[in-house]
């Protein structure tokens, strides 16, 4: 019985560890992380960089000479 008791509990811990932080994206496929202090990108052409703000990713997305996605419409 113990046994199963800790595999819950480890898979559980696992699971919180994996999980994801919440945040919508932006149209760069970036968002701001407040905790971390910077900005960074999962999706898009800057997906796994990440950058001091939004204005140093959009400087590096027109250094690669991308098109300007549309910006997304905001939602209440």
């Amino acid at each position: 019985m113990k046994v199963l008791l800790y595999a819950i509990v480890v898979c559980l811990i696992l699971v919180i560890v994996a999980m994801g932080h919440g945040g919508g994206l932006d149209e760069l496929g970036c968002h701001s992380d407040q905790r971390r202090g910077n900005y960074h990108c999962h999706r898009g052409p800057l997906a796994g960089q990440t950058f001091r703000s939004k204005a140093e990713a959009e400087r590096e997305w027109d250094r690669l000479n991308l098109p300007r996605p549309a910006k997304k419409k905001q939602t209440k």
